[in-house]
């Protein structure tokens, strides 16, 4: 089966503080409201309930589910809606509080209408939700849907087919695995970004790619313009104060002098990751790379390469994007990039080697070379866990994308040393990354029932 998803899907503008606890459980909603007003059921619903399982249960709290639910019920979007409507949408409602469903019609909603129900874990996927609507009596309910957030904002319903969808148009260039696709290149004569390119522009065309890729690139930026300016302290109870606003104007302030005695590219990757991730505690603007939680690696790889590359450009840019996703996509199809699926070497793990393949490429990477540094970059992340602090996407998320931003960096580096020859190939370490993940303890899989969220203690 090819392994194709599109880097605008795969990079999606959303929200805060997750994208499989947040953007994906909004968007299950909206689609349940939508389908409500399709089959002109409506008018009928007194009320809508929703149960959180698994990962959903143990960690929705601090995540935000509910509030993300009851925005999606609201009609809401992560790409479009503001960020402070979702925030307070199931954790500020009051007493008689109504809910306008699909955006139009009034019903009555109380923060008991969502429940968590850590464990019970469906088998479709961890990360499972179900909707139930009900008219005028509780005795039967008008239409139940459940949903799974799979990964990285992206949502299957129960009973859909599992896997990734075919292409909607034919592509020039189908590949299942990081061998077909290096093939395609030798057989193309062409890099991995312009192998994504002919495949991407077959279904959106090429000035519609390029304004997208631009779009997912500005939201980035901003996302990193706005994290270096922050400051105060996160919310959710941690206490966790912001750093990256505090390490920009010691660097800018080092930059400034005439005598430089070290380099700091370094420090500022590191600040540009922070930046990110704090943004994504405090449920600000960000997009998923290719999740919330690891989505501070691919900015930061890229400011970096803006910043410190001879050479580099907005075209740049965009070849680092399509490399990056054309190597998410294999991970995706093959394995997960969901942390309660396959703790965080699926997140963390999975953006480091787009982002290390990405800077292989635009610095002058080989196709070989760039499958390298993406392996490079994955090898070294197998059996990480997820076992957020308090449930809530900050310890030690924030600071572990800074880490994985150097180590994408030097997996790139050490590739371009090399000539692409190397022993463990990058399909073999996805499927030891699946076979990982499967075999990780549930409690270090996104339930902050095991590791640091349980030996720390919350102040």
């Amino acid at each position: 089966m090819t392994a194709y998803v599109s880097a605008l899907d795969l990079f999606s503008i959303g929200i805060g503080p997750s994208s499989s606890h947040t953007v994906g459980p909004m968007r299950a909603a909206r689609a349940f409201a939508e389908h409500l007003a399709a089959a002109g059921l409506l008018d009928h619903v007194s009320r809508v309930t929703c149960s959180l399982y698994g990962s959903l249960g143990s960690t929705g709290l601090g995540h935000g589910t509910p509030d993300a639910v009851l925005a999606g019920l609201a009609g809401h979007e992560p790409e479009t809606c503001d960020p402070a409507d979702v925030r307070s949408a199931w954790s500020g409602l009051t007493e008689g509080a109504t809910l306008l469903l699909a955006g139009r019609h009034p019903i009555p909603v109380a923060p008991g209408d969502v429940s968590f129900e850590p464990r019970t874990r469906l088998p479709g996927h961890p990360n499972a939700l179900t909707l139930t609507a009900w008219g005028a009596t509780d005795a039967l309910p008008l239409f139940e849907e459940t949903w799974y957030s799979v990964g990285g904002g992206f949502i299957r319903r129960d009973g859909d087919p599992v896997g990734e969808a075919a292409p909607p148009v034919p592509i020039p260039f189908p590949y299942a695995s990081s061998r077909e696709l290096l093939a395609a290149c030798d057989s193309a004569g062409a890099g991995i970004s312009d192998i994504a390119r002919a495949n991407e522009e077959a279904i959106h065309g090429p000035d519609a790619l390029d304004a997208g890729l631009d779009a997912i690139w500005a939201a980035m930026h901003a996302c990193v313009t706005s994290g270096l300016a922050g400051g105060g302290v996160l919310p959710g109870g941690l206490h966790v104060k912001r750093r990256a606003a505090g390490i920009r104007q010691q660097l800018e302030e080092y930059d400034g002098l005439a005598q430089r005695e070290r380099d700091t590219s370094t420090e500022w990757l590191h600040a540009f990751a922070l930046a990110v991730n704090e943004e994504n505690a405090a449920g600000g603007r960000v997009v998923t790379a290719p999740t919330n939680g690891a989505a501070g690696i691919i900015p930061a790889v890229g400011h970096y390469y803006l910043r410190f590359a001879q050479g580099a450009d907005a075209d740049g840019i965009r070849r680092y994007l399509l490399t990056a996703a054309a190597i998410g996509a294999l991970v995706k199809a093959k394995a997960s990039i969901s942390g309660a699926e396959g703790g965080c070497q699926a997140e963390v793990g999975t953006a480091c080697a787009m982002a290390a393949g990405g800077l292989c490429a635009v610095l002058g990477g080989t196709p070989r070379q760039v499958e390298n540094a993406a392996e490079i970059a994955m090898e070294h992340h197998l059996g990480l866990t997820c076992d957020p602090v308090g449930g809530l996407v900050q310890v030690p998320c924030i600071e572990r994308n800074a880490i994985a931003s150097s180590t994408a960096v030097s997996a790139a580096r050490l590739a371009l040393h090399g000539d692409g020859t190397h022993l463990v190939s990058l399909d073999q370490v996805i499927e030891t990354m699946r076979q990982t993940g499967v075999d990780m303890m549930t409690k270090y899989k996104e339930t902050s029932e095991g590791g640091l969220a349980v030996n720390v203690v919350e102040c």
